[in-house]
């Protein structure tokens, strides 16, 4: 499974979706990246394959970062993937 996570400007977190194939999440990493080239406030929607009745809708223009990270199986640490700040109470 593939994680394709979107940073959001002004967001503290990022909206994923997942794909179940590297050609999938790709394609979805390549149409996110030629919005976000294009400058136009065009809305991006997209649906999870993971979760089937999980949909997201973002402004183009408001995405500042994308990146796919395979998941694979369960992670130490938090699950959290490498490339994002996040804060943990201990």
């Amino acid at each position: 499974m593939f994680n394709i996570d979107l940073t959001v400007k002004n967001t503290p977190f990022p909206l994923s979706v997942q794909r179940k194939s590297a050609e999938d999440a790709d394609a979805v990493y390549q149409l996110v990246l030629t919005a976000m080239r294009s400058g136009t406030p065009d809305i991006i929607e997209l649906k999870c394959e993971g979760k089937t009745e999980k949909k997201i809708a973002v402004r183009a223009s408001e995405v500042s970062g994308v990146q796919v990270i395979q998941k694979e199986g369960t992670a130490a640490g938090g699950g959290r993937p490498p490339g994002f700040f996040a804060l943990s109470a201990e």
